[in-house]
């Protein structure tokens, strides 16, 4: 007999209401895995674009006190999305080498 996968626990790319962390325990090939893939893939493209957006607007030396306040509203936001994304992603590369270790 095979067994598939095992289950992993994996920290969501979104929030509670209250701000409480979200997880999903599975083998990360369910319908909620791809929704979170999904948005963890639009939340690094969104970070790609501030990131374009601030070098623009930082380059041209023309801002206003209103532009770089929600620049630094916006990068802030999604520096907290990919810091969630990248704990998530590191966590479960480390529980996969833990367990390809203890099967050798």
């Amino acid at each position: 007999m095979t067994s598939g996968p095992p289950d992993e626990v994996r920290l969501l790319p979104w929030t509670e209401a209250d701000g409480k962390p979200c997880y999903l325990i599975g083998d990360g090939t369910g319908y909620l895995s791809r929704i979170a893939d999904d948005t963890e893939l639009a939340q690094l493209d969104t970070a790609t674009e501030l990131l374009g957006h601030a070098t623009r607007i930082l380059v041209a030396r023309a801002w206003t006190a209103g532009e770089i306040h929600l620049l630094a509203l916006q990068l802030t936001e999604s520096l907290h999305d990919v810091r969630r994304i990248a704990e998530s992603r590191g966590a479960r590369l480390l529980t996969r080498a833990q367990d390809d270790s203890a099967a050798l």
